[in-house]
């Protein structure tokens, strides 16, 4: 098995092996709440249990459920028409009231946690990054990169994207690693030399026919490298592997590449700094290379990251945290969604 801490409830709930009808039932209303709203997923299923715990001696009576949940809905009436009675709004006009309320929001949902202790540190990262995002509040543009090593209050947070730098191949300590205002190509191509044995049968009678099909497999990369130099990138990321020889051939012409970038850390990159990604060179105009105001790598605790700052689309940003034992640091992260999620409800 694999030990995890948390006091998170979704989280525990979400690892048990439940059966019993009522109980996944109890296991739904905390994902949902999760989901939802982000926090208080102990506190809705305790809430619940307690009801049906109320309930049950009329079920057993035999009174029709409809009329128990006649009562439940005349109830939530009440309970939802007290809250309001009681509830603070947000003045939006005032920056400072809003932000000193959001902060109470987060550090409120901090509270309970692992890292309550840094819950002003982490509260006011949390408003930042909600506060970058645009008017949509999308949660998936927000980063949460984990390094370990170093103290919880190390953790930082970047105005943009920020991912681990990939494998790469010799060469790679020739190319720049920061750049000004640099275009961005987004790439789904392999740029590698292989030799094109995809169910070819070649018959060649001198050594010259023979040089000519390597010239070509060669020929056909390099046309491909040239395409990406000319359209004027300074950065290049593809999803799939970057070779050697591109490696070289971009670091001569000053040019950085990253190949086998993840998935998600490239739509990122795309959202955040405009273009699109490419499955072929050929269509490598302006119009679908990314921009961003600075380029970098630098190196954070025991990695090195790859961070794009000042993207001009989609507001985005990424957290990167800091700190020790593995369980702990994903149990930060779970507790920073929380506080995230509890911050975008208050905004909205």
């Amino acid at each position: 098995g694999k030990a995890t801490i948390s006091n998170d409830g979704a989280t525990i709930l979400k690892l048990l092996d439940v059966v019993h009808p009522a109980a996944k039932t109890l296991v739904d209303i905390a994902k949902s709440q999760d989901a939802e709203v982000g926090d208080g997923t102990t506190s809705v299923t305790l809430l619940a249990a307690e009801f049906l715990k109320q309930v049950k001696p009329y079920v057993e009576e035999g009174l029709h459920p409809q009329i128990i949940i006649r009562a439940f809905r005349t109830a939530t009436q009440l309970a939802v028409n007290k809250i309001k009675d009681i509830a603070v709004s947000v003045k939006k006009e005032d920056k400072d009231e809003q932000r000193s309320l959001l902060e109470k929001c987060a550090a409120t949902a901090l509270s309970s946690k692992l890292i309550s202790q840094s819950k002003e540190f982490f509260s006011k990262m949390v408003v930042d990054a909600v506060m970058m995002l645009d008017d949509l509040l999308q949660l998936k543009m927000i980063g949460i990169k984990k390094v370990q090593g170093g103290a919880l209050e190390d953790s930082q947070l970047v105005a943009g994207v920020a991912f681990k730098k990939t494998f790469s191949y010799a060469g790679f300590e020739m190319q720049p690693k920061k750049y000004q205002s640099p275009k961005i190509a987004l790439l789904n191509v392999e740029l590698e030399l292989k030799a094109e044995k995809d169910n070819a049968e070649v018959r060649v009678n001198t050594v010259e026919d023979y040089q000519a099909i390597v010239d070509a497999e060669w020929n056909i990369l390099y046309d491909k490298l040239d395409k990406i130099h000319k359209s004027g990138a300074k950065v290049v990321l593809s999803k799939l592997p970057i070779g050697d020889v591109a490696t070289q051939y971009f670091a001569d012409r000053d040019m950085f590449c990253a190949g086998r970038v993840p998935e998600e850390d490239l739509k990122r990159t795309m959202m955040a700094c405009g273009g699109s990604i490419q499955t072929s060179v050929n269509a490598l105009s302006d119009d679908v290379l990314g921009r961003c105001e600075l380029f970098e790598e630098t190196q954070i605790g025991g990695e090195r990251y790859n961070l794009f700052t000042g993207c001009p689309k989609a507001k985005t940003c990424t957290i990167i945290l800091r700190g020790g034992a593995e369980q702990f640091m994903e149990e930060t992260e779970r507790s920073l969604h929380d506080a995230i999620m509890i911050v975008r409800r208050a905004i909205k």
